[in-house]
């Protein structure tokens, strides 16, 4: 029986919110898409959506599906993953599925707390920094599907939602769990349904994961899950443990596929051309799935054995915003995803059993293409950044987000399993 269900709205969310649950002590288990039967033995279950750029009723709908198999398995607190640039657009999906979930579990104020400082994700007096950056100055403001144009996250949240937002500053939260609190109480007696929280550090993030104990939904990215293991422990709820992490040895070839646009994976592709073969394909000058797959596999052969092998379609900004003037946004995102997911399909078909992948649509679409339904999560290549082990098919799969890891990560990763 779970004490916390978890719904992840990507594929790489998930593991990287299941992986600080695991470094906290909680044996997690990622499950692929809504669940449909009996959850595994778990203290933790993370539902992995792809619900991040869908249309909002289908994200709602999803979400809920997904928190109702969480409660009937026994969940005892849900929370909300989204990601720690607090991707969305003017119409959703945080806010939407976030005021959906809270009517269902009869909740009258949801924390949203995106920080993640190991990763240089930040929330001060309300704005979310990248690094040293402003979210609209970070990059992110050129994303290909959520452009992210301000850092101000009351304004953005207040934007998809029907409810009034408020702030817990950071000179409230720097004093601790029972300040926050109060907090939290001062908002909902004015009004307020949704509390963006500041964060600058980790003990800003268990602070808040105490003061939300009580709270039967909490939202944000997988920083502030941080502090909520303990929460059970403190009940006797959670036993302490030494082997959360614990997986099967890896073996079998080794292979990355990366789909990722994003600043960190090109500079991750860029250094691991010095480190192992090397296949960089090209949507613009060839928009077709079935000739780029055939072009993977017939140059994948003869190559696999050595080492691990880096089979791409990323693409720089220019090229990203030509291929989708040239196909559409969504079609240029389709034709990528499809593409790594028949390629990935390939690699385990000839004898790969540690894969590699970058970026959140293509880990789903790799995911799904794959058939696996669960995944139970080890240890951190990178924060953030677990292995995990399918045991169906007997693969150890790392699913990366666009923007983590250190530039190494491709090189290194295949140490860790």
């Amino acid at each position: 029986m779970p004490l916390l269900g978890c719904i992840a709205d990507d594929f790489t969310g998930a593991t990287d919110l299941a992986s600080t649950l695991v470094r906290q002590g909680m044996r997690t288990v990622q499950v692929i898409g809504v669940p449909e039967g009996p959850l595994p033995e778990a203290d933790a279950v993370v539902v992995a959506l792809k619900s991040r750029t869908a249309p909002v009723a289908d994200a709602v709908a999803w979400s809920l599906a997904a928190c109702e198999a969480l409660l009937a398995a026994g969940a005892r607190q849900i929370f909300h993953k989204y990601c720690s640039t607090f991707d969305s657009t003017p119409a959703g999906n945080i806010g939407p599925v976030t005021e959906a979930l809270m009517k269902r579990l009869g909740a009258s104020l949801a924390l949203a707390c995106p920080a993640f400082p190991t990763n240089g994700r930040t929330v001060f007096q309300g704005h979310l920094f990248v690094g040293q950056a402003l979210l609209n100055e970070s990059g992110m403001e050129k994303h290909p599907l959520t452009p992210m144009t301000d850092a101000n996250l009351v304004r953005v949240l207040a934007a998809q939602t029907d409810g009034a937002v408020g702030l817990v500053p950071f000179a409230t939260v720097d004093q601790g769990a029972v300040a926050i609190r109060r907090a939290f109480s001062g908002l909902q007696d004015a009004g307020r349904r949704h509390a963006i929280v500041d964060a600058v550090t980790d003990a800003h993030l268990m602070a808040i994961g105490e003061a939300a104990s009580l709270h039967p939904l909490v939202t944000g990215g997988s920083g502030v899950a941080m502090g909520l293991p303990e929460n059970f422990r403190r009940a006797g709820a959670l036993p302490p443990r030494d082997d959360a992490a614990s997986l099967p040895p890896g073996g079998g070839h080794a292979a990355v596929v990366a789909g990722s646009c994003s600043r960190a994976t090109l500079g991750q592709i860029g250094l691991a051309r010095d480190h192992m073969p090397t296949l960089e394909l090209d949507a613009l000058a060839t928009p077709d799935a079935d000739a780029l797959t055939a072009q993977a596999l017939a140059w994948m052969d003869g190559k696999l054995g050595a080492g691990p092998i880096l089979i791409a379609a990323s693409a720089p900004p220019d090229k990203v915003a030509a291929l989708q003037e040239k196909l559409g946004r969504e079609a240029a995102g389709a034709l990528v995803e499809d593409v790594m997911a028949r390629v990935a399909e390939a690699l385990v078909a000839r004898g790969v059993r540690r894969l590699l992948v970058a970026g959140g649509e293509t880990s789903g679409a790799v995911v799904q293409k794959l058939g696996i339904a669960t995944l139970r999560i080890g240890a951190e290549i990178d924060p953030g950044v677990p292995w995990c082990f399918a045991e169906d098919a007997g693969l150890h799969l790392a699913l990366k987000s666009g923007n983590f890891g250190t530039r190494d990560f491709f090189v290194k990763a295949f140490d860790h399993v």
